[in-house]
């Protein structure tokens, strides 16, 4: 019997692993069976639907860094070649080729496409391979007999193998109810539907690509000033030249540096960095300010949301409060946004393996070669915390293909076929 893994979210990730999965199986491979448990749709999160965007805006990342790329396989040795080519069949060029658009595309200068166009690429992609699909919303993950079990409300997936993928939910923020005060699903509802912010002081908090999409959007708006709060000392421009590049897309040599030339690989590169576009956006709008600062604290006076900010001067710590007429909390998304769901069964696994609390550090310093959690079985595949021991590129869109290969190649035990039990006939999502 083949192993099963299964997979919260059926987003860019899990489509690259299911889209491999499929070539090898063809090409008469043993591999995992795989499942996607997904609330809303496939790619939501690149719709307005998903609460990240309002799907309108531009893709951050080359879209040619597609399901297979960078096409270097290395699962199948003396087939690796006929495995990049039969990738080939779900890149992003043979997607515009199938939707007679690519000839446009060229002429038009191979235009970075909007969100919305890069989520019907990836449903073209899950529906050329029949990807596995059961709507349903994760309400929690246990261990049940060495295998994990994603139970929703009207079913439980049980698989010898789990990939957590995407943001988390994007409906949290500082200061829940307050009309005041929206988080990023509130925010990108609101630009889906035309509704123009009018608002003297704007604050946007967060310095990395989440917020900066929402400066983007908010140049459109009726306001007077915007004040970016980071605790970076300024607003970085992400690295984009080949050398930085190629770290997403190469891994080689990354393990060899040390754990402190990772974390500034990291922050020049990836974290809490706008990309030159925005950058170049920011410059010709005046209404934009930054404020250094963590927000400690958050409460409604006088008509104004009041934020208290923390900064560090030295061994001091300094509190200063700031009003304003609207918040937006675009801090962005959560690497741990599953620990809630996790039972109990299954944090003392985890705090087994890792050898004590579960925390976000020991979790990434625990990822291995395989994107998984080191000396945990059954296996936990965490992608999106891989960036500090095995590359910038594995928690993004920037070497699905890689990805791909280092989770299917992990050492599964297979066992019995999924077992689903539902009170209800399950309806795959399209």
């Amino acid at each position: 019997m083949s192993a099963t893994l299964a997979v919260v979210g059926a987003g860019a990730k899990a489509v690259a692993v299911a889209a491999k999965a499929a070539e090898l199986r063809t090409m008469g491979v043993d591999v995992p069976d795989v499942i996607a448990v997904e609330r809303t749709g496939i790619a939501a999160n690149w719709q307005a639907s998903g609460g990240w965007t309002d799907g309108q805006h531009r893709l951050g990342t080359s879209p040619e860094k597609d399901v297979g790329f960078p096409y270097r396989s290395s699962l199948v040795p003396r087939r690796n070649a006929e495995l990049d080519e039969r990738m080939t069949r779900h890149s992003w060029q043979s997607y515009l080729i199938a939707t007679g658009q690519f000839a446009e595309w060229v002429d038009r200068g191979r235009p970075a496409p909007t969100h919305r166009r890069w989520s019907q690429y990836l449903r073209w992609v899950a529906d050329n391979i029949d990807m596995t699909v059961i709507a349903g919303e994760v309400q929690r993950i246990s261990v049940s007999e060495r295998r994990w079990a994603l139970h929703t409300h009207e079913t439980t997936v049980h698989a010898d193998a789990v990939m957590i993928s995407g943001p988390g939910q994007a409906e949290r923020s500082i200061l829940p109810g307050n009309p005041r005060v929206l988080s990023i699903a509130q925010f990108w509802h609101r630009a889906a539907a035309h509704e123009l912010i009018v608002a003297e002081r704007v604050a946007v908090i967060g310095g990395g690509e989440t917020a900066a999409s929402m400066l983007n959007e908010l140049f459109r708006h009726r306001v007077s000033t915007i004040t970016v709060i980071s605790p970076q000392v300024t607003l970085f421009t992400r690295g984009e030249g080949f050398f930085e590049n190629t770290l997403f897309s190469d891994p080689t040599g990354w393990t060899e540096l040390t754990l402190a030339e990772r974390r500034d690989a990291l922050a020049r590169t990836d974290r809490g960095v706008f990309s030159a576009r925005v950058q170049d956006a920011l410059l010709a709008d005046d209404r934009i300010r930054h404020l250094r600062g963590r927000v400690a604290h958050a409460v409604a006076r006088d008509e104004k949301i009041r934020l208290t900010l923390q900064t560090e001067r030295g061994s001091e710590r300094l509190e200063t409060v700031h009003g304003f007429d609207l918040v937006i909390d675009g801090s962005g998304a959560d690497a741990l946004w599953f620990v809630p769901l996790l039972g109990q069964d299954a944090l003392d696994l985890l705090e087994l393996g890792l050898g004590g609390p579960l925390t976000g550090e020991a979790l990434q310093q625990s990822i291995g070669y395989d994107l998984a959690v080191t000396d945990v079985v059954p296996k936990l595949f965490l992608p999106g915390l891989s960036g500090l021991t095995q590359g910038p590129g594995f928690p993004n869109l920037s070497c699905l293909g890689l990805l791909s290969d280092r989770v299917l190649g992990s050492d599964y035990s297979a066992s019995a076929d999924t077992t689903i039990r539902s009170s209800d006939e399950h309806q795959p999502i399209r």
